[in-house]
């Protein structure tokens, strides 16, 4: 086992800073559902700002805010447009059609983008057998699409498709601000194409907990009815908002560095024989590779490289996905590289090892996220 367990399965994985952890203990607190909370009021009012939003609401997490803004914007029997690997089609249980009776239509993409020419005729006719079609939605960063940003122009045209035919627009922006630090495109600027933008603080901010949807105070103020619908009112929220607060305002920069890692991860794992990055060029802090099949399946590399210290997820066939994050330096990043040079070079050498594969100890996909 390696000195220092290394944890890319995703930045989800993040412990509080000491100053985070002292911004919590000190947050100023109310009743959040009667709007008596001051450090989330505040926390809504700056993120507001900071996407050019009139208004924005807290909520427990990335899920619970998507599925808000898929109610907010459909009402049952319609349907709305999506990538075919985003994360509210793929990674949130359908609850589109569970919670709000509302069907998901996917488009193709390549590594999470399509283009805007293939919505042309996707808007169902008027017609007493057809859903109607009443929203598209992007994720920008694309998670599947190993932290893919959206070309700035093709998202722009994408949503000025769907405005110029009546359709509203959403963001899963759970990590928009990586794609803001990658462009330096400011957030307001992708924020402004959508009604509705839903950003994580719990992934790449690295707070303990929270996401948050903005728009027009008229639809946070019918947000808020479908939180509480969801369960999603909460009391005190301060103590969980306090650490969204603080990494909204500290912790954006630094996803550079976040970005850098997962640069010479990519260049490590480049240089390993029978693994080749897919998507292949690293744009963000997601980084996904082929393991070669003669090296087994992906789980069983996993599972050896978790023995070593080092851990990553199956990510689906033959594909792995690793995520550099707050917690994790340039020193893991070679600690990783070198051990997944040791446990290729294992199972070349053992080629019952790689036929046998085994369970991934750790769970193959939680949530994906």
């Amino acid at each position: 086992m390696s000195e220092k367990l290394v944890d890319l399965r995703s930045d989800t994985v993040t412990r509080p800073t000491p100053a985070m952890r002292a911004a919590i203990a000190q947050a100023a607190v109310g009743d959040d559902v009667f709007h008596e909370d001051p450090t989330t009021n505040e926390l809504q009012e700056v993120l507001a700002e900071t996407l050019g939003k009139e208004a924005a609401l807290f909520v427990p997490s990335g899920t619970m805010s998507n599925q808000i803004a898929v109610r907010l914007h459909c009402r049952p029997g319609e349907e709305f447009l999506c990538e075919a690997g985003c994360h509210i089609y793929n990674y949130e249980q359908g609850a589109y059609a569970q919670l709000s009776g509302v069907v998901a239509r996917p488009v193709p993409g390549r590594y999470g983008i399509f283009q805007p020419e293939q919505l042309h005729g996707m808007i169902r006719p008027e017609d007493e057998h057809l859903v109607r079609t009443r929203l598209v939605c992007l994720e920008n960063t694309h998670n599947r699409g190993g932290g893919r940003v959206w070309p700035y122009e093709t998202l722009e045209a994408v949503c000025r498709w769907a405005h110029q035919n009546g359709l509203r627009t959403h963001l899963d922006g759970a990590r928009l601000f990586n794609a803001v630090v990658a462009t330096g495109i400011p957030a307001r600027e992708w924020a402004q194409h959508f009604d509705t933008v839903s950003v994580c603080f719990s992934k790449g901010l690295g707070a303990p907990v929270g996401s948050a949807l903005a728009g027009s105070k008229e639809l946070i103020y019918e947000a808020r009815r479908h939180r509480k619908l969801f369960g999603g009112g909460m009391r005190q929220a301060g103590v969980i908002a306090a650490g969204a607060l603080y990494a909204l305002q500290h912790h954006v920069e630094r996803l550079a560095e976040d970005h850098q890692n997962a640069q010479l991860l990519a260049q490590g794992i480049a240089q390993i024989p029978g693994l080749e990055l897919d998507p292949p060029e690293v744009q963000t802090n997601i980084v996904v590779f082929r393991v070669e099949e003669t090296l087994g399946p992906a789980e069983a590399l996993v599972e050896l490289l978790a023995q070593r210290g080092v851990l990553m997820i199956p990510f689906g066939g033959q594909l792995i996905r690793a995520v550099t994050h707050l917690d994790v330096t340039r020193r893991d990043v070679e600690q990783a590289v070198d051990t997944l040079a040791q446990v290729v070079d294992h199972l070349r050498r053992n080629p019952q090892a790689a036929a046998a594969g085994t369970q991934h100890a750790y769970g193959s996909s939680p949530g994906a996220e």
